[in-house]
């Protein structure tokens, strides 16, 4: 990654809010291990602003798709109040393994930690957080599922954990399901934000990557 690459990822840009296409693979800031993160190059993002913009929310390292960044203090104030209140829909598509009986539903499943050792997996719990991710099947080929999924709350690991609980995790998911060189097959694929009054909600798409094409194909 270099900062003219991240930059040929914006997806849309205001004065207060960029969203850019998360590229797989990459972890969104730097973790206790370090090693390459996308904040490194967020200097190519100011637009002639004094500071870099920042995370508003995080995607898993292997996840691809609609990542939103605030330009600015009060933009990251207003949009993180946003996502604290749920009002921020997130659109994501999911090839797993596995057909779901029923063409659309809910998942209405608790979450907690796994365990300390484990870091930031995560288990159906009881006793977990609430957790809930609206689904709908968008094709069905050789044992295979393409599914639309809303996350309703925002846990993490949330829909891969929803999907393996259910018994269709999400294809080369190595902790929750099989794992497998064609990498997570889970996009962020769509973010609406109602970021100004009296103005429509700001709906940005990310194109299919690269890696989940092929295996979308045998869904025509």
């Amino acid at each position: 990654m270099t900062g003219e690459e991240l930059l040929a990822r914006l997806l849309y840009r205001d004065g207060l809010m960029l969203v850019i296409d998360k590229p797989a693979g990459i972890a969104v800031h730097r973790g206790p291990k370090g090693g390459e993160n996308l904040e490194d190059y967020f200097h190519a993002l100011r637009f002639g602003l004094p500071r870099n913009p920042a995370l508003v929310h995080r995607l898993d390292r292997d996840t691809s798709g609609c990542l939103v960044l605030g330009r600015h203090h009060k933009a990251l104030e207003k949009l993180g109040l946003l996502f604290k209140q749920g009002q921020i829909a997130k659109t994501y598509w999911a090839i797993v393994a596995g057909i779901p009986a029923q063409d659309e539903g809910l998942i209405d499943l608790p979450l907690g930690r796994l365990d300390r050792g484990r870091g930031w997996w995560m288990k159906a719990d009881p006793l977990g957080l609430p957790s809930q991710t609206s689904w709908r099947v968008l094709g069905r080929s050789a044992g295979h599922t393409f599914l639309e999924l809303a996350p309703l709350t925002g846990r993490t690991h949330q829909l891969r954990v929803h999907c393996a609980a259910l018994g269709w995790p999400i294809l080369g998911d190595a902790i929750y399901g099989h794992g497998g060189a064609m990498g997570l097959q889970l996009h962020a694929r769509a973010i609406t934000v109602p970021l100004y009054k009296n103005k429509d909600a700001v709906k940005v798409e990310a194109p299919l990557p690269g890696h989940m094409r092929e295996a979308l194909a045998a869904f025509g």
